[in-house]
């Protein structure tokens, strides 16, 4: 043994140790963080604590085969890992609206586009300056104008034309599921296309009037194809159920730039009928919703806004007993960490917004990217 290393040794022994706990907060020289550290909770806080003292005490005995510490002019220096503490999201928020273009939506989507403003005003209030990127999603595989006269803008499609287009320049994306819907088709919609700051298929912080942008992606219409809600969530962030080699939010894809490391994920789905057409279940959407946020659970929240028909009492059905089963409401409280679900027959829906503001900042505040 050389005479630095026995030096280092009788240093550390002398010391008390490798230093104190905080020095090296992942627990070993590697930097690398346990398992258990992906999520940061309060409670979790005394048994992290412990086996970082338990593991650097263990540091002194692994000293002898270190080539990385330099003791040639002076006491050895133990790396800095830092003190691990969260970055925040920093006010970055993806948001993917996955909106119902079924009949019986016609009452509810003005809602929805009512309760936005009040909803960007509770995040501002709860997250100061934010950056936002919104997407609306195509739930289905088609696009098809079946009655020209929805067209509402001769830029963009042909009110005296011929279904199923209508003079209108569609490209792969307008039918591809999950892309942002920025040509909305339906009876009830916008009726033209979307144009967004940067070109984009979803709303950025470039975008000018963010509320009338909203309102043009959102007016989704309705009288339209039953959609597959969790395969369209799912496109979006990895297509582990459907299968389909599609990356939508890489370079050249439909959604490209859209989802990003450093920001919340927040799921936003209006559907006034049960969810039973997508592939898989509330535990396999789950798993690759947490898998596309590097495991992290404190990354995503779910708000669903959809018919309360399986409870009771209920608002969408009064006095009726309770009847089927919602696969929306068993993700929403039985699977996802954080989620919320409301009635879609209630009367205005900007106080469910306001309380998803309140619950995402503190998510904000301990997010840790990946």
């Amino acid at each position: 043994m050389s005479r630095h290393t026995t030096f280092v040794l009788l240093c550390l022994a002398g010391c008390g140790g490798a230093g104190p706990a905080d020095s090296t907060p992942f627990g070993g020289a590697g930097g690398e963080p346990p398992a258990s550290s992906t999520t940061t909770t309060s409670s979790s806080t005394s048994s992290s604590t412990s086996t970082t003292s338990t593991t650097s005490s263990s540091t002194a005995g692994d000293l002898s085969s270190s080539t990385s510490l330099d003791v040639s002019t002076g006491p050895p220096q133990l790396p800095d890992f830092g003190d691990g503490a969260p970055l925040g999201c920093k006010g970055k928020i993806d948001i993917i609206f996955a909106i119902s273009t079924e009949w019986f939506m016609k009452d509810h989507q003005p809602r929805l586009i009512a309760a936005f403003p009040e909803f960007t005003q509770a995040l501002e209030e709860e997250l100061g300056d934010f950056d936002l990127h919104i997407l609306v999603t195509d739930s289905t595989y088609t696009w098809s104008m079946d009655d020209c006269s929805i067209c509402q803008d001769p830029a963009d499609c042909d009110p005296n034309g011929v279904p199923d287009l209508c003079g209108a320049t569609i490209d792969e994306c307008d039918y591809t599921l999950g892309s942002g819907a920025t040509f909305a088709h339906e009876l009830g919609s916008s009726g033209r296309r979307c144009k967004l700051a940067g070109g984009h298929r979803y709303i950025t912080s470039e975008e000018p009037d963010l509320g009338a942008a909203f309102e043009c992606l959102a007016r989704v219409g309705y009288a339209g194809s039953t959609p597959l809600t969790f395969d369209a969530l799912l496109q979006i962030v990895g297509p582990p159920l459907l299968g389909e080699d599609i990356d939508l939010n890489g370079p050249g894809g439909c959604n490209e730039g859209f989802l990003r490391d450093d920001a919340l994920l927040l799921l936003v789905i209006i559907q006034n009928q049960y969810e039973q057409y997508s592939l898989g279940g509330p535990y396999q959407w789950t798993k690759a919703l947490y898998a596309a946020k590097g495991g992290d659970e404190d990354a995503v929240f779910a708000l669903a806004i959809t018919a309360d028909n399986d409870i009771s009492p209920n608002l969408c059905n009064p006095g009726a007993p309770a009847s089927g089963t919602n696969r929306t409401r068993l993700f929403i409280e039985d699977y996802i960490k954080h989620g919320t679900i409301e009635s879609i027959c209630a009367p205005s829906y900007g106080a469910f917004f306001k309380n998803v503001a309140a619950e995402l900042a503190p998510l904000c505040n301990q997010f840790i990217p990946k």
